[in-house]
């Protein structure tokens, strides 16, 4: 990935957090020669040295993705910021985002009680705190087919890039209208880019 040094996220756990906050990612591979790309969950493990996730057993993708160096893409918040809002006329339209890229060897989980335990990591991690659906509720022979129609995996991590582009090479005046401008927009992204951009601030001050 490019990555100017200011849009740089040079802090591990910054990256990390952002994995597990933006957990449904693009998986991209080699698949008969050309590139192959499904867009699943992927959960870090709990000793952040691992990602799970699970292909639908007719997705082709697993079959010859063992021991292959992937690319994960994890996109995060995202949006325009508008020229109009400068003090200037001479500027262009761009994009503020945030995205992490993982890069990892993958191996295929055969074990059922692995399959099912990280079935059921993502379960939890998704479902509403208090929520009454489980696994460990489920008819043990439902969740056995569901297991088989699955392919479990794991992606070992061997190195992370994260890309946080949130106006660091234009002025804080400028910044700061940005800010105030994205504030106005009642939609999620640009509430969250708002928000980023100024945490970042504050860490300059």
């Amino acid at each position: 990935m490019y990555i100017p040094s200011h849009f740089e996220i040079k802090d591990i756990s910054s990256a990390l957090k952002i994995i597990r906050e933006n957990s449904f990612a693009t998986l991209f591979s080699q698949h008969d020669g050309a590139p192959y790309a499904t867009h699943l969950p992927l959960i870090l493990d709990k000793n952040q040295l691992y990602l799970y996730g699970h292909f639908a057993r007719p997705n082709p993708q697993w079959k010859d993705i063992k021991n292959q160096n992937v690319l994960a893409v994890f996109h995060g918040p995202h949006c325009y910021i508008s020229p109009s809002w400068y003090e200037t006329d001479k500027a262009v339209p761009t994009w503020n985002y945030v995205t992490v890229h993982v890069y990892g060897d993958v191996e295929l989980i055969d074990d059922e009680k692995e399959i099912v335990d990280s079935l059921n990591d993502m379960v939890m991690k998704y479902e509403a705190p208090g929520s009454s659906y489980s696994l460990q509720d489920i008819d043990s022979s439902f969740l056995n087919d569901l297991s088989k129609g699955v392919q479990g995996f794991k992606m070992k991590i061997n190195r992370i890039e994260g890309k946080a582009k949130l106006s660091q090479n234009h002025s804080i005046q400028r910044q700061e209208i940005v800010i105030q401008q994205l504030e106005k927009i009642n939609n999620t992204n640009e509430q969250r880019i708002s928000s980023l951009m100024k945490r970042n601030l504050t860490s300059l001050n």
